[in-house]
């Protein structure tokens, strides 16, 4: 079975404001994205950063900032729990449905059991947390899947 290439896409952090969580990789050197965008079905505004420029054959690790739209969404939850920090680990993958199936049959736990539209123009799906050892898993796709 091949569901690749497999990838860190990103790190996603969650934050109370862009400006201040951008500071550091600012000063870091990563390279910030042409512009923020919302995801309001998810309650979320996303900013990325770049460990380096990407090109079309490239696919850089990146950093998402993630600032809820509100106190009552995923990352608004989150940071009242828990507070700023790390809230999911993302890979890119080549084959996200074929990966879904083969992690439903094989017994882990799906919080997205087909992909939905995500930041960045990506296909997105989630593996829950006790399935992965306590870490919020993102898997990702290109939206060219469908």
């Amino acid at each position: 079975m091949n569901f690749g290439p497999i990838t860190i896409d990103h790190i996603g952090i969650a934050a109370h404001d862009f400006e201040e969580a951008s500071v550091f990789w600012n000063l870091l050197g990563l390279v910030q994205g042409d512009h923020d965008e919302a995801v309001l079905d998810q309650g979320v505004k996303t900013r990325f950063f770049s460990t380096s420029k990407q090109t079309s054959e490239s696919h850089p690790a990146k950093v998402e900032l993630l600032v809820p739209t509100g106190p009552d969404t995923p990352i608004g939850r989150f940071l009242d729990k828990r507070g700023p920090g790390i809230q999911q680990l993302c890979f890119r993958v080549g084959d996200l449905r074929g990966l879904l199936s083969h992690l439903k049959e094989n017994g882990v736990r799906l919080i997205d059991e087909t992909p939905r539209k995500g930041a960045g123009g990506m296909m997105i799906a989630f593996v829950h947390p006790s399935s992965t050892g306590g870490v919020l898993v993102e898997l990702a796709q290109p939206s060219s899947i469908e």
